[in-house]
Parts: structure tokens; C-alpha cells; sequence
């Protein structure tokens, strides 16, 4: 496929995508000539979001407010999305997530009741809330060109199967990645037989506004060097976005239930004691 044309005329959803990981993922979907929706929690993140992505075409780009883990906002979401984009959604990506620490999160014997259910509904509820919507749309569609019904990406992070328990010690957190991991291979299961796919990629500290505060903590960045090795620091949103593009794009389309690590070494590394 020539260059810039990897997700040609294929219609794309990214939930979480005004800031950080989905923004740059909304961008190169874009620069590969795709039509993207980017939903965000907030009014300003989404007029915000808009201009630098109105760079590759107003028509080929529009942003939608809705809080991703309440299901009228989903539904009103999804319809509003399939209005813009002619009625098919071929990729779903869902970004939209919380660490959780200001709202309690924290290892076990700290993590207050509040916390956990701010995170599980943020991340978790969110994804089911997400997924089903798109299983549904799918199941509605024709297969494309491609023989697909549609993709479905969703966030993990290496803290679901992978903690360090000093530096990262988000007990709630870790629960919410890995019930999303549980959650996506369940759906790539049951759906493969209709032409759905389902896949997860898993950061390591990627440096977004959401990790701004380990981003700057000294023995954090210190941590790192050798916890990831391949950056020997924090990696970039980009990274992530280059990752969703293979796994949405049609040339992954023998993909599905795939968990790719974006994450610089974490997985494969010791580090060293903080």
C-alpha cells in the first residue's frame, strides 16, 4: 500500500483521543487517510483537540463530549459517530482511561473503596461500555473489502502482568489493565468467527499529560534507564501510535487477540531498586 493511504477511506473512533496516546494516534490515523471521531470527556479538550487535526482535512475529522463510562453518553456517542461517518465504523481504539492516585488508588492495604470504584468504572466500566457498542455496530455491517467487520483496539499497560510494586504501587490500576486484557481476549474469541477483531496494546511509562507526574520524578527517570532500556526513559506518545496503526490497519488483519507490549524493555527488564 503507497504511503499515506495504510487506513484509506477506513472510518475510525477513538475514545480518549483530544490528549496524549489518542491524539497522536488520531493524527497518524489521519496522515494514513482515515476519517476520525475523537471523543473526549471534556468541551475544551475537544476544541482543542480539533485544529492541529484539521490539518489533514476539516471534513475528515470531527470530535464528540461524552463521558465514556456512563451508557446513555455511549450510546449518544456511538450513534452521533455513525451519523458522521456515514453509517460504518470499521476501528474502534480506546484510549480513555484515569490513573486513579488522586481519587485513592494505591497498594492494597492504602487503596480506599472510592478509588477502586473511580478507576474500575473509568478504565474497565468504560471498555465494556465501549466494546459493546462497537460489537453491536459491527455485527450490523458487511465485511469490507478486506473481509473485516471491523477492529477493536483497546489500552492495557504492562502494570496488569508486570508491576513494580515501589515506584507503581496502584493496586486498583493494575486490577483495571488486567481485567481489560481478560476482557479483549474473551471478545477476540467469541467474535473471530463474525470478522471482529479484538487486540490490546500495553505501554510501559509512556510521557502524556496523564503521566506527567512520574515523568518528572527523579528516581522515577532514574528507574527507568534500565527498567526501559530501549528509550532509557519514558517513551512517546508516538511509539503507542505507530502500534495502533498495525494493529487497526487491514494489512494485521489475520490479527486478532494479539497483546503487544509498546514498552521499551519493561516486560524483559529488571531495572534497578528505587
Amino acid at each position: 500500500m503507497p504511503p499515506g493511504a495504510r487506513l484509506d477511506d477506513q472510518r475510525c473512533l477513538i475514545i480518549g483521543g483530544t490528549s496524549g496516546i489518542g491524539l497522536a494516534t488520531a493524527r497518524r490515523f489521519l496522515e494514513e487517510g482515515a476519517r476520525v471521531v475523537v471523543c473526549g470527556r471534556s468541551a475544551q479538550g475537544c476544541e482543542a483537540a480539533i485544529p492541529p487535526l484539521e490539518l489533514f482535512g476539516p471534513q475528515n475529522v470531527h470530535a464528540i463530549t461524552a463521558d465514556a463510562a456512563d451508557p446513555d453518553a455511549v450510546d449518544y456517542l456511538f450513534q452521533r459517530t455513525i451519523d458522521l461517518l456515514e453509517g460504518r465504523i470499521d476501528v474502534v481504539f480506546h484510549v480513555a482511561g484515569i490513573s486513579g492516585r488522586r481519587f485513592g488508588d494505591g497498594p492494597l492495604h492504602e487503596c480506599s473503596v472510592e478509588g477502586w470504584d473511580a478507576v474500575l468504572g473509568a478504565n474497565a466500566r468504560s471498555t465494556f461500555l465501549t466494546n459493546r457498542a462497537a460489537v453491536r455496530q459491527m455485527l450490523a455491517q458487511e465485511p469490507d473489502a478486506h473481509g473485516l467487520r471491523g477492529t477493536v483496539l483497546n489500552m492495557g499497560s504492562v502494570l496488569g502482568w508486570s508491576p513494580s510494586p515501589d515506584l507503581f504501587g496502584t493496586y486498583a490500576y493494575a486490577a483495571s489493565k488486567g481485567a481489560i486484557e481478560a476482557m479483549t481476549t474473551a471478545a477476540a474469541a467469541r467474535y473471530a468467527r463474525d470478522k471482529i477483531r479484538f487486540n490490546l496494546i500495553a505501554p510501559g511509562l509512556i510521557d502524556t499529560p496523564m503521566a506527567a507526574r512520574a515523568c518528572g520524578d527523579p528516581a522515577i527517570l532514574a528507574y527507568l534507564a534500565a527498567k526501559q532500556p530501549m528509550a532509557g526513559g519514558p517513551g512517546s506518545a508516538e511509539d503507542c501510535a505507530e502500534a495502533a496503526l498495525y494493529l487497526c490497519e487491514p494489512a494485521s488483519r489475520f490479527l486478532t487477540g494479539v497483546v503487544l507490549n509498546v514498552d521499551g524493555g519493561w516486560c524483559v527488564s529488571e531495572g534497578k531498586s528505587p
